[in-house]
Formats: C-alpha cells, structure tokens, sequence
C-alpha cells in the first residue's frame, strides 16, 4: 500500500514546466505577463548549450510539435569550492506522449562503468568530474544504449534556496535519523532549506544506502512541486523564478519547453520507476563499487528503446 501510495506522488520535472506555466495562466492580464516575463529570464539564466555533436543512437532530431518520444539526464551535482563536484544523483527520463507516460530510472552514484571519453571504467558520477555534462550524458548514453537527448543539472546546494523560495516543505519519511545536526524522524516532517539539504545529504545511515538518499532526494523535488503549485506561491513567484534560474542548468530553450508543455503534458500523469531488480556492492583494490550484470543492463536498456520507441 505504501508503494502505491509513494508512487502515485511520483513527478519529474516536466512537472514544474507545466505548474510554472500554469502560474502563468491563472494570474490573469498584467499579471500573468509579469509572471511570464519573470520566466522567460529565469529560462534564459537557466539555459546553457552544450557542443555534443550528433549521437549515433538518434537517426533523426527530436521534433517536439511532431510528438517525438524522447530522454532527458537528470543530475543533481555537489559543488564544493575548488571542486568541480560529481553528480550526487542521476535519474533517466524517457517521455513518451502517445503512451502517455514517463519512465524514471536511477542510477546509483558508484556503478561501475566505462568513462567515455575518459578511457577508464570507473563509478559513473566520476565522469560529471572528469568531463562535466558532455561526459556524463555520453557516458550514460552509452551505459543505456539510448540517445540522451537534453540534461537538467540541479545544483544540490541550491535546494535550500529553492526549498525557501516556496515556504518549505513537508515530506513523509519512512526512517529516523539524525544528519547535519537535525533530527528527522518517522512520518510528516516539515522542512526549510537548510534542514532539506541536511535530509538528502543523509547516506551511510541508511541500509538502503545511495537507494534510500536517492529517494530522499525525489521526496525534496516532489516538495518543492506541491508547494510550487500552490496558490500562495503565485505571490513568491520572483523569489522562485530567481532561485530556479541560479541553481538550475539545461539545454532546453523557453519555446522547446512551450512546446513541451502543449504537446506532452499527459505524459506525466502516468509516471513509473524502473527499478534495478539484480546488482550489489563490491570492493576492488579497497574501492567500493556497485555492480550491475550484463543480462540486467540488457533488460534496462530493452524497456527504455521500448519506450523511445527505437529499435532493440
């Protein structure tokens, strides 16, 4: 029943291109020009191009107004000072209009792949460090044998700003712990920004290990979506908007994600998480590493051309 539950409260973040401009829409005359305005520049500060190339797992471009399925990256990055950082989460979605769904894979932080572009196997967050966006999406893409199409980075310190930006939020956790000098326990937990980045920071405690941080982290972006969604928030719309546009980078323009929210946004009423069902923790030369077999790999990448509607 609580799996149920927890997936029905499951969104992306197509999610919040619709709410924002759904914001848009309700507040009506000047107002809603403000708010559209507002943004528009949010967009821009968050759009940042990347010089990929062509993938060779895609024949031809995404065309959104002709409904084409496709993948964005989703990484969630922790910059520290003089550090580029590594890319704490990182989570495929596949986006389908015709079927009308999303589907959500997670890959843990420390499985064990090739680098491309690095000439190295090593854990996959390692290759946001030594390559930054392009690294990490051709990495994946090759991971999953699927074109990954666009990326949206979330800087993970920025959820605090993000988090304050709307009010706080609330989450329902599922086990007491203590991090960052805050206690969390079970059930219905409010948090502001400094206590939602302790949450999601939270990972050695957890015997579900980078699973269970992973889930703390969708918990926080689901949060910030409820509360975004809010009629009060049309009254934080600026302090959103600014935070959105300092914390969060992607190669989606303003009009793909008009087109996207006129043209997809049924697809994320059916949204589902594709669980690694085989894979385990493993030590090499004294490295912990998560290793997922061949046989589930091929099963993961099977369901994603699926849904993409490619060739298997």
């Amino acid at each position: 029943m609580r799996a149920e539950k927890h997936k029905k409260k499951k969104r992306t973040w197509l999610r919040v291109i619709g709410i924002l401009l759904l914001l848009m829409l309700l507040g009506g005359g000047a107002y809603a020009y403000s708010i559209y305005h507002s943004l528009n520049s949010a967009v821009e500060t968050m759009h940042e191009p990347i010089d990929r190339g062509k993938s060779d797992k895609r024949t031809e471009e995404v065309k959104f107004q002709e409904r084409d399925p496709f993948s964005v990256l989703l990484m969630g990055v922790d910059e520290r000072k003089n550090d580029k950082g590594r890319s704490d989460t990182m989570i495929v979605l596949t986006v389908n209009p015709d079927t009308k769904s999303v589907k959500m894979l997670s890959i843990p932080r420390d499985t064990l792949t090739d680098i491309v572009g690095h000439g190295t196997r090593d854990k996959i967050n390692h290759a946001y460090a030594f390559g930054g966006v392009e690294m990490a999406m051709d990495t994946v893409e090759e991971m999953l044998d699927i074109p990954i199409d666009y990326y949206v980075q979330i800087n993970m310190e920025g959820f605090e700003d993000i988090v304050n930006a709307v009010g706080g939020i609330t989450v329902n956790n599922d086990l007491a712990f203590s991090s960052g000098g805050y206690s969390f326990p079970e059930g219905q937990v409010e948090l502001n920004g400094k206590k939602a980045l302790a949450y999601t920071r939270m990972r050695y405690d957890d015997p579900r290990g980078d699973f269970g941080r992973q889930i703390r982290q969708r918990q926080i972006i689901q949060g910030i979506i409820s509360e975004g969604a809010s009629v009060s928030s049309l009254w934080k719309f600026d302090d959103i908007f600014d935070a959105l546009g300092s914390n969060v980078k992607t190669n989606i323009e303003f009009k793909e994600m008009v087109d996207i929210q006129k043209h997809y946004k049924d697809a994320s009423n059916d949204i589902e998480q594709i669980k690694i069902e085989a894979g385990s923790g493993t030590r090499i030369d004294n490295i912990y590493y998560y290793v997922i077999p061949e046989e589930e790999i091929a099963r993961l990448q099977s369901l994603l051309k699926e849904h993409l509607e490619l060739e298997s």
